[in-house]
């Protein structure tokens, strides 16, 4: 059975309820699936998972990019082997701060490439609240997951 972790940094609700989109999703589709507050949580546990997700906002306007509680997490996971798993980042931003919009999402997932894990899909970054459009996209961002680190078993 696969294993996924999913970790979500939050201020206004909308990165839990991305985690909580994505955790369910995975979940239904068979995957024993842990959700996790950043702020608890420590990139090592990933080493113990085929698929990891992180749902983060971008803090101050984008000018320090993560959030307060996220810069450790962020550094102590560059540092990993995550070579035997598969990634995906998902974020809510505010198109309001242009060219700072979600960026927090974009750095998460450079710190998976420097951890060595496979990209299972694509980037997901949600204006505010999550929408029903943003659900759809959502599912197929995990199904995409689950592919893509099946896909990793069989050839491991």
């Amino acid at each position: 059975m696969l294993k996924a972790h999913v970790v979500f940094a939050t201020i206004t609700g909308n990165n839990e309820a991305i985690a909580d989109i994505v955790t369910d999703k995975l979940n239904d589709l068979g995957v024993h699936t842990v959700e996790s507050d950043m702020s608890q949580t420590d990139p090592t546990e990933f080493k113990d998972d085929n698929i990891c997700v992180v749902c983060s906002y971008t803090y101050n306007n984008g000018d320090l990019h993560l959030p307060f509680e996220g810069v450790d997490f962020y550094e102590d996971l560059k540092l990993l082997d995550l070579s035997n798993q598969v990634y995906g980042v998902a974020g809510s931003g505010d198109t309001f701060y242009k060219k700072h919009y979600n960026v927090a999402v974009d750095k998460f997932d450079q710190a998976f490439k420097q951890a060595k894990a496979k990209p299972g899909a694509k980037r997901v970054k949600i204006n505010l609240s999550p929408d029903e459009n943003d659900i759809k996209t959502l599912d197929t961002f995990t199904k995409q997951l689950i592919s893509t680190a099946k896909d990793k078993l069989v050839k491991a």
